[in-house]
């Protein structure tokens, strides 16, 4: 039946109802569907490529049923000048549902492994769920996946000392959450070297919202209001507030708790909040040595800045930092560097090295002398909470405190006590505390910005680093430092008090969840940023032509192995670009790059759009003679029919290639392609026009592959293969780069010959018949079902 052709019924049918690549027969009423090939539209007008099932329509078949199809909908500009032409977010969500289709570097590339916060049998349950089983069944709560065995407790082995688990009603008569309310003086230390969490953890306590957002206050040991032995605690985990739920069994030994406690022995929420964060870093043991920035920053969302506050690196300004960040609530924290061989030396003026300490208020106290000057002081808490405290001006009954007036006294709260608690001089701070840490509150802290005004912009991008295709190391390694994740943002206005017109942008680079690979053996990366200004608009990632003849503007304080790497930068407004990375090339790992300002700034990936260009190079036309023999070989292998199949293609071209370069010769799979790229009637075969024009293209890709295998070995790297594509007339976003790396280089990262030429004979088949589909308003093309899988499968 020819195309178009009526049959007994009356109906019109349609062998080829949406482009030449599809076959079946199908009843159709669309008239502009007719089976002719769409060779009017322009290769260089191809949007970004994306496709989803987007609706079920109703197809009619020849015997006059009507049956449902699923529609899928290849979606992409027409153009090269943004995504979505008035496309709306209905249309655009659709894109989002496969798991299998991603935009960035970011999103479906995370390989996070999903984190339960609760037994098997509870899994996927809220807390409130969990309490109503559990009262409904008349039982206390036993947590499987945090369970009350060694496991939770170390990495492998047992503890030194058998450790017995408890609830809070089997070691106190009257046990209750809080007891008069949270206080910083309630953090006591236990056995576990985790002063850093300590520390952390009483600068929450200076600022009800940020607790209660972390330890909710309802919560009770009493049966008449809900108790069944389960707890529920919040963190803030790489941009996302996570529920983590406990049951109260506690590591006990003698009836007394081994680890953290309160000063008041009816009082748990420490105990338990320990628990909740040891349960979500994998064990306690994990908790053994750590930086108070961590934990600060899993309680409030912010980033924190690290500062060297030794004479030669101490910020000129580090007073006004310090006021600013305590007008803004930051959680703040201090450490004096470890003495070599000395596990938390105690110094002369009576502060220990290598400890954790947390900065609980910084002013400026008013002093009567002859003349009232104002001091500037800050107030510090040891986490230990006893009488280890500095012993130098202004410590607890110095002589300096005769000076300060009954109402001073009052209004900063001065108590004398072996609470661990003590006041210094901010220039005292200086001379004797080496590491500054302050975490700065963004937009996702749980303070109420109706009460505190003063807070960060900030905003938030995921992304990864992957072997072979964007882990390119730091700019020690150049030749693959270009193919690192890049970051645009634009610093829009200077800071309200700035006299030189100057931006500030505080940048948090996070490797996530490297903690809880700890018993994997695995190490945090040694990770950094470089900034670099744009002096024009830039939307696609920047080339190594960029960054051979640039500067950087700004780098991060240093390249270092820590959860996270943070830096304060001053910078006119204007447009940069952040690049994050590990030190060395390959290191592979999943990332949050935050940016807080005081004023908003845009923040975006760069990246390119999936879409056809112009060829960069040029090869000459094919002279009389090439073609004569060209033809006369084709004539030899393919015989009477004057056609060639995959086989006959594969040794027509084997015999040509492998006298160029070092090469095994075309596989069957590549042949198939090469065939199914030119073969839209499905016949399995080549002509010789098919196959002449197939031939112009492999010679253009080959010489475009000589460039670059500048070793004549027969392979590339594959971080060069976005060039290639350039070369070729491609351009393709980041997240498809990943996958055409993955899916055709070797483990080393080389791409050979035959692998390259396959990839770009799918490349350009996929393009053709995305050409071929029906368009929509929105640059989309339409499949249904059978449609889809005929045409991606036979490419």
């Amino acid at each position: 039946m020819a195309d178009g052709s009526r049959a007994d019924n009356g109906t019109v049918f349609s062998t080829k109802l949406i482009g030449q690549r599809w076959g079946i027969f199908h009843k159709s009423r669309i008239g502009s569907c007719n089976g002719e090939r769409m060779s009017s539209i322009n290769y260089s007008e191809i949007g970004p490529v994306r496709a989803t099932v987007t609706e079920v329509c109703t197809i009619a078949s020849p015997d006059g049923e009507r049956t449902e199809s699923k529609i899928y909908r290849y979606g992409g500009n027409i153009g090269n000048n943004g995504f979505s032409h008035g496309q709306t977010p209905e249309q655009t969500n659709y894109f989002d549902r496969s798991k299998r289709y991603s935009k960035g570097w970011g999103g479906s590339n995370r390989k996070i492994k999903p984190y339960y916060n609760t037994s098997l049998e509870m899994r996927g349950k809220s807390f409130d769920e969990v309490r109503s089983k559990c009262l409904r069944e008349g039982r206390l709560f036993e947590d499987g996946d945090f369970p009350a065995t060694d496991s939770s407790l170390t990495f492998q082995g047992r503890p030194k000392r058998a450790i017995e688990w408890k609830r809070p009603h089997e070691i106190c008569d009257n046990p209750k959450l809080f007891v008069e309310g949270a206080s910083r003086f309630d953090v006591q230390q236990g056995e576990l070297g985790d002063c850093w969490l300590l520390a952390a953890i009483a600068s929450l306590t200076l600022h009800d919202e940020l607790l209660f957002k972390v330890v909710p206050p309802d919560q009770y040991f009493q049966r008449s209001n809900g108790y069944c032995g389960v707890f529920r605690f919040n963190f803030w985990r790489f941009g996302e507030w996570t529920e983590v739920i406990v049951d109260d069994r506690l590591p006990t030994y003698n009836g007394q708790l081994v680890y953290m406690h309160s000063k008041d022995p009816d009082e748990f929420w420490t105990a338990l909040l320990e628990k909740a964060y040891a349960k979500l870093v994998g064990s306690y043991e994990a908790l053994r040595g750590g930086s108070a920035a961590e934990a600060m920053e899993d309680f409030t969302g912010g980033v924190t800045e690290l500062f060297d506050i030794r004479p030669k690196t101490r910020p000129s300004n580090l007073w006004k930092i310090l006021t600013k960040a305590f007008e803004r609530n930051s959680l703040m924290g201090c450490s004096i560097e470890a003495i070599p061989g000395q596990v938390e030396a105690r110094l002369r003026n009576g502060l220990i090295c290598g400890h954790a300490y947390s900065i609980t208020s910084v002013r400026n106290v008013e002093v009567e002398s002859s003349t009232r000057v104002a001091v500037p002081m800050i107030r510090i808490r040891n986490p230990w909470g006893n009488e280890a405290e500095w012993l130098g001006g202004w410590s607890d009954g110095s002589t300096e405190w005769q000076f300060i007036s009954e109402a001073e006294r009052k209004k900063i709260g001065l108590v004398f006590d072996d609470d661990g608690e003590f006041w210094m001089s901010f220039h005292d701070f200086c001379e004797a505390f080496h590491k500054l840490e302050i975490c700065n509150l963004g937009p996702e802290s749980p303070l109420d910005s109706r009460k505190h005004k003063r807070k960060w912009e900030g905003t938030k991008l995921y992304g990864s680093w992957r072997k072979n295709v964007n882990a390119g190391g730091c700019r020690n390694f150049l030749e693959t430092f270009w193919t690192n994740p890049q970051y645009r943002v634009t610093v829009t206005d200077p800071d309200e008090d700035d006299e030189e017109d100057l931006g500030t942008i505080i940048i948090g680079l996070m490797q996530i969840g490297r903690r809880k690979l700890r018993k994997e053996g695995k190490d945090l990366l040694t990770i950094g940023y470089v900034i670099y200004e744009l002096k024009e608009t830039v939307n696609e990632p920047l080339g190594i032509q960029f960054f051979k003849y640039h500067q950087s503007q700004a780098r991060s304080p240093a390249f270092i192995n820590m959860r996270e790497v943070c830096g304060r930068h001053k910078l006119k407004p204007g447009q940069y670009c952040i690049i994050p990375s590990t030190f060395e090339p390959n290191h592979e790992a999943e990332f949050l790059l935050r940016i807080f300002s005081e004023k908003t700034n845009t923040t975006n990936e760069l990246d390119e759009e999936t879409c056809v260009t112009d060829v960069k190079i040029q090869v000459p036309i094919t002279d009389t003679e090439t073609e004569r023999l060209m033809k006369s070989a084709f004539r030899s292998i393919s015989g009477g029919d004057l056609e060639i199949d995959a086989y006959e293609l594969q040794a027509i071209l084997d015999n040509a290639f492998k006298k160029e370069f070092t090469f095994n010769g075309f596989s069957s799979e590549t042949c198939r392609s090469m065939v199914a790229l030119m073969d839209v009637d499905r016949s399995g075969k080549l002509g010789y026009e098919e196959f002449k024009k197939l031939w112009m293209d492999i010679r253009m890709w080959k010489s475009v592959f000589k460039q670059y295998d500048k070793d004549r070995s027969g392979t590339f790297n594959s971080y060069e293969l976005r060039n290639v594509f350039h070369a070729v007339g491609y351009k393709i976003s980041n997240s498809t780069f990943n996958t055409l790396v993955k899916r055709y280089s070797y483990r080393d990262g080389t791409i050979y010959f035959d692998d390259f030429i396959h990839c770009v004979v799918r490349m350009k088949t996929m393009f053709d018949i995305f050409t071929e589909m029906q368009r929509t308003p929105y640059g989309n093309a339409e499949f249904d079902l059978d449609c889809f899988i005929q045409t991606t499968m036979y490419s």
